[in-house]
């Protein structure tokens, strides 16, 4: 499973916990929490209530009302309460009937007062909230008219009566728990709604941040997969990605070690390489060398030497040339002091590569003015001095080295056989060579690479052709 999957996984598994037990804490404390409210509300309203009947509880004019006398002042007061009209709007919802019922009782439990007149004379002396307000305690209960409806449920608070602080009577207020029943919902469908918006909203944001990490996350694994040994055409590094926090620290670790695994191939590279040049050489001198100790012919002993010297200096150009590489690769660009002129560096070029040239009778023919621009003209003439030393190498005997010079652009075309198709795209890598037409030792291969590493400081093009009748080397400049 991707990365990103995975993240989101979680975050949809935790955050979905999280919201299941939040939402399920909300909507199971709305009910009891609106309850309770209510139930303050009651408490109030019972002990007011039962102050203004204890007068005539203690008088005895509230028990004559089930004698049939004239209805006491609390009693009519009372039932004038639950017949007003009201037309009230409570946040939204319409109320339009009062739902108190409130009952009296004497210290024997019996009902001496009900405002809905149904359970006067009846004895409550059983019921949580009449018993325990008689014996002095806080009575409250709440019960069902409907045993089987819980929608028939309703609260009952008691309140005492007391004359001359003794406790002469308890009186109830009650209240039907459907008459708050349609905030609770409301409340519930609030928090429902406000829980399923912060569910998505979190879902948002949960996938906001795993994009952000899993982009970041991304660009790290390309970079660490473009990050190889530096390429035979040494081409600058990939950036490195300016990622925040952790990930940045894991991105500039990255790069240290790129740069100690760029240094450490770089070096086994060159080792490798250069063992291998250095072995024909050193061999043919050893074996030169050995034979110059036996007693030899004068013409034997003059061709040993003769080798022992071409060898010496074919490794000193291969030390030469090693060098001459090893200190363009550690430069990042090139410095020009002042324009060159491209015409000046190809014949300074040419007059250095003429003595080798007419040992081989090759003729070196520059054509075109070429233009001046912010090169440095050392290495320009460096990089054409190399491109004629490699044409003398393939260019036949009596052959011609033609240079043209167009613009920004150097081409260098000699009379040789070309190269292979295969090996066209490998011309410029180090130590890379293909054979001499006339059967003769192979090179270093590393005038190539010191002409590209050249040009790739200019910010320029390097291109290898077969034009029929020999190779052709374009060097494209940035003017």
């Amino acid at each position: 499973m991707r990365l990103g999957l995975r993240l989101l996984f979680a975050f949809f598994i935790i955050n979905g916990i999280a919201a299941f037990f939040i939402l399920r804490v909300f909507t199971a404390e709305i009910k009891p929490s609106v309850r309770e409210v209510m139930e303050d509300m009651m408490v109030d309203t019972a002990n007011i209530l039962a102050e203004l009947a204890s007068d005539e509880v203690a008088s005895g004019r509230m028990s004559l009302t089930q004698r049939g006398a004239p209805e006491s002042v609390f009693a009519r007061s009372v039932r004038r309460y639950a017949t007003r009209p009201i037309d009230a709007t409570i946040w939204g919802f319409s109320k339009q009937s009062l739902d108190y019922r409130i009952y009296v009782v004497d210290t024997s439990g019996h009902v001496i007062f009900d405002s809905e007149g149904r359970a006067e004379g009846l004895d409550y002396s059983r019921w949580r909230d009449v018993a325990l307000t008689l014996r002095g305690e806080y009575g409250a209960r709440a019960s069902r008219d409907v045993a089987e409806d819980d929608s028939s449920g309703v609260m009952y608070v008691a309140a005492p009566i007391v004359h001359n602080e003794q406790i002469i009577g308890a009186l109830t207020v009650a209240k039907p728990t459907r008459t708050v029943q349609r905030f609770i919902e409301r409340a519930e469908r609030k928090v429902l709604k406000g829980g399923v918006l912060l569910l998505a909203l979190s879902a948002l944001v949960g996938i906001g941040i795993t994009l952000w990490i899993v982009w970041h996350v991304r660009r790290l694994r390309d970079y660490a997969l473009s990050v190889q040994a530096p390429s035979e055409s040494m081409a600058a590094p990939p950036p490195v990605p300016q990622v925040p926090g952790e990930l940045g620290d894991l991105a500039r670790a990255m790069d240290h070690m790129r740069e100690r695994l760029e240094g450490r191939d770089y070096i086994e590279g060159y080792v490798r390489a250069l063992t291998h040049e250095l072995k024909s050489p050193v061999a043919a001198i050893r074996g030169a060398g050995e034979l110059l100790q036996d007693d030899l012919p004068d013409d034997d002993r003059a061709a040993f030497s003769a080798q022992v010297v071409e060898q010496s200096e074919r490794l000193q150009r291969l030390i030469d040339r090693l060098l001459e590489l090893s200190k363009l690769e550690q430069r990042q660009h090139a410095d020009p002091a002042a324009p060159a002129s491209l015409r000046d560096c190809a014949d300074r070029a040419a007059a250095q590569c003429s003595a080798r040239a007419r040992q081989r009778d090759i003729a070196i023919n520059v054509t075109g003015g070429g233009a001046s621009g912010p090169w440095e003209a050392g290495l320009i003439t460096l990089a054409i001095g190399n491109l004629i030393d490699n044409a003398i190498d393939f260019s036949p005997a009596n052959g011609t080295i033609h240079i043209n010079l167009q613009g920004a652009t150097i081409t260098v075309t000699d009379e040789g056989p070309g190269v292979p198709d295969y090996a066209l795209s490998r011309l410029g890598e180090r130590f890379f060579t293909t054979p001499r037409p006339d059967g003769s030792r192979s090179g270093s291969g590393l005038g190539l690479a010191i002409v590209k590493r050249i040009v790739d400081l200019h910010g320029g093009q390097f291109e290898v052709r077969n034009t029929g009748s020999g190779l052709a080397v374009r060097i494209r400049l940035q003017p």
